[in-house]
């Protein structure tokens, strides 16, 4: 049995996000709030989503905008505390991403025991926050240090916000990673958050990887989600559980069943 086998127990797998609200120190911060409004945002969404019956949920720091290369210490400090006080509450796999920060998010699944990571780890990008060049070899050994060696790898071959500086086909980067940097599952991204990656896209991807799990990373919706399992080996989900499908917004329960329930059907029929 595999990694991301053993750490998600079924086909297909639908992980839902938990948008943490911006953390301290950053621009959007809710600095009358303070941390204890982003710890009640969290406790509701997540609350929200295992009711729905999603499969494993990930916690992100998706609102730190702008975003940095190398995270500030009090954010993953800050959702290391968030997510620590929720653990007892948490019923499903689950795991953890400081944007875009490989060495932050190792150093956070080490702190909370989250069973798996999604980062950029791989490749060169020119992007928002400038050049960008991750280096999975210092991440993966770090992580092996510090005791987050057996944590499941999901690699983002495809980075939001930014264009690859490889001249190769993206099937072409994604096989090569696998290779190389030895990920758990590869996802596939649209050009920003909450935009679908495109079909062509995963099915290129998932021809040259018939072993590896190749997840659809962005933009996967209720009128989608059918034919994005059709190919895709499960699918990560945010905005499309959110009130008015709006990314900053609190999780629908209602929305996030409907979601499930049409995922659910769709990976009977794959």
């Amino acid at each position: 049995m595999t990694r991301f086998e053993q750490v998600f127990g079924r086909r297909k797998p639908v992980i839902a996000m938990v948008h943490l609200g911006a953390m301290p120190g950053t621009p959007l911060h809710d600095a009358a709030g303070g941390v204890e409004a982003i710890l009640k945002g969290a406790e509701a969404d997540l609350a929200a989503l295992q009711a729905a019956g999603v499969d494993a949920v990930m916690f992100g720091n998706e609102n730190d905008r702008p975003y940095e290369l190398r995270v500030d210490p009090a954010s993953t400090a800050t959702m290391a505390y968030v997510i620590g006080r929720l653990r007892d509450r948490i019923t499903v796999p689950f795991g953890v991403n400081v944007l875009w920060d490989p060495m932050a998010t190792m150093a956070l699944a080490a702190a909370t025991g989250a069973a798996f990571v999604r980062e950029i780890f791989t490749g060169t990008y020119a992007s928002d926050m400038g050049l960008w060049a991750p280096d999975a070899g210092a991440a993966r050994r770090y992580g092996a240090r510090i005791g987050a060696g057996t944590v499941a790898t999901l690699y983002n071959v495809s980075a939001e916000f930014a264009g690859s500086l490889d001249p190769r086909p993206l099937a072409d980067r994604a096989r090569s990673a696998v290779f190389s940097s030895i990920p758990d599952a590869v996802l596939v991204s649209g050009a920003i958050t909450g935009e679908a990656a495109r079909m062509e896209d995963l099915e290129a991807v998932k021809r040259v990887l018939p072993t590896t799990p190749v997840l659809a990373n962005t933009g996967v919706k209720h009128a989608t989600v059918a034919e994005v399992l059709r190919i895709a080996d499960g699918c990560i989900v945010g905005s499309a559980l959110k009130v008015g499908g709006d990314t900053w917004a609190p999780v629908d329960p209602e929305r996030a069943k409907d979601f499930m329930d049409r995922a659910r059907a769709a990976r009977g029929k794959a």
